[in-house]
This record gives structure tokens, C-alpha cells and sequence, in this order.
């Protein structure tokens, strides 16, 4: 059974709706300008994204940074998931 991270802000939060959160709020095109990924820039789509992004640690981690970036200039601190 999975213990509790009460320290890490993306506990519980996951990668598809980090990427669908940033894509909602930035677009692909601004994805693509700030982390420089191929499935981004060309014939961009969550699933796409989804299978490099479980496969390359240094991507997903800008791609966390981004999101937390973003939660963080909304004011609201740590993300929560809204399925919770």
C-alpha cells in the first residue's frame, strides 16, 4: 500500500492532469517554446506527450516545475487534484 507524501505538492496529482492543466492554460505552441520536446511541437496531443513524458525523467521534471511555476503565481500555493 502507498504511504503518504504530505511534503510533495504533486502527491495524488497525475501526469495526465498536469499536462492537460498546462495545456488548458498555456497551449501547445507555449509548451513547446518553454520545454523543448517533439511531442509537443509537432502534432502535439496528451497521449503523445503522455508516453515520453513516463519515459524521460528530465522532461517530466520540467514539465512538473512548469506546473507547480504556474499554481504558485496563481496564489494558491500546492495544486490540489480536483478528483479529491
Amino acid at each position: 500500500m502507498p504511504q503518504e507524501q504530505p511534503n510533495n505538492p504533486l502527491y495524488g496529482i497525475t501526469l495526465q492532469a498536469i499536462v492537460e492543466d498546462l495545456v488548458a492554460r498555456r497551449g501547445w505552441a507555449d509548451l513547446a517554446s518553454r520545454i523543448k520536446i517533439r511531442c509537443f511541437a509537432f502534432e502535439p496531443s496528451v497521449k503523445s506527450s503522455l508516453t515520453f513524458l513516463r519515459k524521460t525523467e528530465w522532461a517530466r521534471k520540467q514539465v512538473e516545475q512548469l506546473y507547480l511555476a504556474d499554481h504558485r503565481a496563481d496564489g494558491g500555493g500546492a495544486p490540489r487534484d480536483p478528483g479529491r
